[in-house]
């Protein structure tokens, strides 16, 4: 099967797997937001982002090693998985005690502190189960992951619904997360065992020092990004109260589950550009401009479409009770286009193996947002926290694509921005003026936007070849 293909073939099965998933955690976000009330939601998102940040002392960057390192040997699969579940065990440590005592610190609630600690051991878990995904990721076999990921979405789903069915406290959300994610781990430890080796612990140390040494910039980076783009939820509780957290999340929300867009993409495409940067430099170039182009003709019209419709869309999603996330999001989404680049720019500076780079852009990145929300998080509350979100993100991609440009990557962005931004003004005029049912203008905008694009000739006979060869008919 020829790269691209393979590539085809990875990106379809998990962008399958991740729409069936989007779909069940749109219900059950939507069902939750409403049973729970901007308040109750506001304190489940809180727990959610302060797990996010925690996990990342149990992950430390450890999968996309394994990722990374197996997929140019699959040999080393097994010692890898042994001695990262071993690593993983005793960092997971640190995690746990971090979290009893933030809960003791900020005097939490005996119902706030239980969703706190099942959240964060849901994540936890989660690290574990990242390892057997990397395994999956390494050998370019995606449909194992997708199944796990869908499994995930079902258990959420279905537990949501009992829960509010049963008229049940918060606390059971919670436990749902965890539930789910410790279903997930089972399923990757007994497809690991089946389809590819039999996990054994080890301990090298010789490996834990290259697995350490490796992972610092890595970790680094993970920590000041993941505080860059969750502490705004955790400041906002301090400074604005759990109704403010609950307004701008339910927005976030909506907005960060487009991610599993290019997610999908760039885990289909990490092991393809890893092995390039060992055998050839120039496909690794064309890979990395072709996924450029790709992800910002999928994430501007996006952007502009959903700052259009972003009223109706949260009045029909959330009802009239966060009429207030309108705003958030009309801001928020901008950041997606970025946030699209951002992954194929993280992605490849990790498979050049410059990941030591991104830590200095992280650590300002992280100061830059932690600054403005406290200045500005007190007068304007969650529109202040949206925009800074934007701006973070756009600050990441400056760095990152000066990181990409200093290493010999250097891509035409002008280039590739215009014909996208001319079809996204032609379909947002489009949107503006028709006052139509809400699927349509969103089916004939799509139509208008792509037609626009072969008409300006965006795609070159080589991109279209590649569709071809994606759909099997080179």
């Amino acid at each position: 099967m020829s790269a691209v293909r393979k590539i085809a073939k990875n990106t379809s099965i998990l962008l399958l797997s991740q729409v069936i998933s989007y779909i069940l955690a749109f219900f059950y976000t939507i069902y939750t937001a409403r049973y729970l009330g901007a308040t109750g939601f506001g304190i489940l998102s809180t727990a959610l982002a302060l797990g996010a940040l925690l996990s990342i002392f149990t992950e430390l960057g450890l999968s996309t090693l394994t990722t990374r390192e197996v997929s140019r040997e699959k040999s080393l699969a097994n010692k890898y998985i042994g001695n990262t579940i071993v690593l993983k065990i005793a960092l997971s440590t640190i995690t746990l005690v971090l979290m009893f005592l933030i809960v003791y610190i900020e005097h939490y609630s005996p119902e706030i502190a239980v969703v706190v600690y099942f959240i964060t051991i849901s994540f936890v878990v989660g690290a574990f189960t990242n390892i057997f995904y990397s395994v999956f990721q390494a050998y370019e076999k995606m449909e194992y992951q997708s199944i796990g990921q869908i499994i995930n979405s079902i258990i959420m789903f279905s537990g949501i619904l009992l829960i509010i069915y049963y008229q049940m406290s918060i606390t059971n959300f919670a436990l749902i997360y965890l539930i789910a994610s410790i279903v997930s781990l089972i399923f990757g430890i007994i497809i690991c065992a089946w389809k590819f080796i039999l996990p054994k612990i080890d301990i090298d140390i010789t490996l834990w020092k290259f697995l350490i040494i490796e992972a610092i910039p890595l970790t680094l980076s993970g920590v000041f990004l993941l505080i860059a783009f969750r502490i705004d939820t955790i400041l906002l509780q301090v400074i604005n109260g759990n109704e403010a957290v609950g307004v701008y999340n339910a927005a976030y929300g909506l907005m960060s589950a487009l991610m599993f867009l290019p997610s999908v993409y760039v885990i289909s495409v990490f092991p393809l550009l890893s092995r390039f940067n060992v055998s050839s430099k120039d496909l690794l170039k064309i890979s990395y401009e072709k996924s450029f182009k790709y992800l910002i003709i999928i994430g501007l019209p996006i952007a502009v479409g959903t700052t259009l419709i972003a009223s109706p869309l949260i009045l029909f999603i959330y009802k009239s009770g966060f009429s207030q996330s309108i705003i958030a999001l009309q801001i928020l989404i901008w950041s997606i286009p970025i946030i699209f680049v951002n992954y194929i720019l993280g992605t490849a500076i990790n498979s050049i193996n410059k990941q030591s780079q991104m830590v200095k852009s992280a650590f300002i990145v992280m100061a830059l947002n932690i600054i403005l929300n406290l200045l500005l998080l007190p007068k304007y509350g969650f529109i202040a926290a949206s925009f800074i979100t934007v701006l973070t993100e756009l600050s990441a991609c400056v760095f990152w694509f000066h990181i990409m440009n200093v290493n010999g990557y250097n891509i035409p962005v002008h280039k590739i921005l215009v014909k996208p931004v001319i079809a996204s003004l032609i379909m947002g005029l489009f949107v503006a003026l028709v006052n139509i049912n809400l699927i349509i203008v969103i089916v004939i905008a799509t139509i208008i936007y792509f037609g626009v694009l072969f008409f300006l000739k965006t795609f070159s006979e080589e991109d279209i070849n590649l569709f071809k060869q994606m759909l099997g008919r080179d």
